[in-house]
């Protein structure tokens, strides 16, 4: 990967270019010129620098008419423009500045100042860049969760519309409410989990830390997705501790974690194959796993799947937010523990959850 900032340069005179090239040099910049005005726009077309030096005297397009033209492209007007000019006058100063230039370095050009240009202008595009980057997963997280509620509520009107066709039979009409009651469900839990996962990352959420029975805790959250399960014909296992085997966790938040693992086990199992639930002490701490038959996960995605709206390998039947994993990254961190993710032999994954003893 290339992590070089690019500059253009345009300008006219190519001994000017070697100037600049000598002053930059050993700044690990990639330098690109252009001699004409219109040469640098066409070369526009194909790449786009971090930051520009361009020169305000030119024939045919000079610089004052570059820059406008840049500055009014929304594809071209984030890139730093530095006018590098042989004018000092304010008023032509000024022009430079209402043409769209984001700064300016007067001839004869001294390294130690356009080197502090330079650094500065790549800093402000760093931090639009930034900027872009998460407004684009704003933009992507609202329409995954757009989505992921849709489908629920859907669920609940179709529901609902078919609850007012005359002659339902008793049977039906059970089944259409109890769909109606898990789309509900759905939804509580997606919008609890987003409430949650806000605390926890500007730290205004305390941990309820209670001694639990892991043995009780973990057959109740086998209990809670045992329908699911049925629905795929899939085998749940449980390998777990004596009762009496106390953990200290916050119940809700932890519970809520086991829900998210098996959830997804279970979404990514084929039919009829076997989702296993660990769990067992170590001299260290406590230790769980939630194992399934499904794609499993390539090596390189085992870090970002933790990470907010992130999955791992798309499946278009699959519901996939990307916060799910991320919960529970940020739910186990939250009790000092650590969870990790690698390959059931010879197929699935397997998810561990380590709690260090306290």
């Amino acid at each position: 990967m290339n992590n070089q900032h690019s500059i253009l340069i345009i300008d006219d005179e190519p001994d000017n270019f070697d100037v600049i090239e000598t002053l930059l040099d050993g700044e690990n910049y990639e330098l690109h010129y252009a001699p004409t005005g219109q040469q640098a726009i066409d070369y526009l077309d194909s790449f786009q620098p971090d930051v520009i030096l361009l020169d305000v005297m030119m024939p045919d397009l000079d610089g004052m008419e570059v820059c406008r033209r840049l500055k009014s492209d929304p594809q071209w007007q984030v890139v730093p423009i530095i006018m590098v000019t042989a004018l000092t006058a304010k008023e032509d100063l000024a022009k430079c500045m209402a043409a769209g230039a984001d700064d300016f370095i007067s001839k004869p050009v001294n390294g130690v100042e356009l080197r502090a240009r330079v650094n500065s202008m790549l800093r402000i595009k760093q931090q639009y860049d930034k900027l872009q980057t998460l407004l684009n997963l704003r933009e992507d997280m609202v329409n995954m969760i757009v989505h992921d509620l849709r489908n629920p509520l859907t669920s609940i009107i179709v529901s609902n519309e078919i609850l007012r066709f005359p002659g339902l039979s008793a049977e039906k009409h059970e089944q259409k409410t109890h769909k109606i009651v898990l789309a509900a469900q759905q939804m509580q839990s997606l919008i609890d989990s987003l409430l949650i996962m806000a605390k926890l990352e500007s730290g205004r959420m305390v941990l309820n830390l209670t001694e639990v029975d892991l043995c009780g805790l973990c057959i109740s959250a086998l209990a809670g997705v045992e329908a699911i399960a049925q629905h795929k014909n899939l085998h749940l296992v449980s390998e777990l501790p004596s009762p009496g085997s106390m953990v200290k966790v916050d119940l809700p938040i932890f519970r809520r974690v086991l829900d998210n693992l098996l959830s997804n086990a279970i979404k990514f199992s084929p039919s009829n194959a076997q989702v296993t639930l660990r769990a067992e002490y170590l001299a260290t701490g406590t230790k769980l796993q939630v194992v399934d038959s499904g794609l499993g996960i390539p090596q390189k995605l085992r870090q970002s799947i933790f990470e907010k709206y992130e999955i791992g390998t798309r499946m278009p039947e699959v519901s996939q937010i990307g916060l799910g994993l991320a919960f529970c990254k940020m739910a186990i961190e939250a009790h000092h523990g650590t969870i990790s993710v690698e390959d059931n032999r010879p197929k699935g994954s397997i998810f561990t959850v380590f709690l260090r003893s306290v």
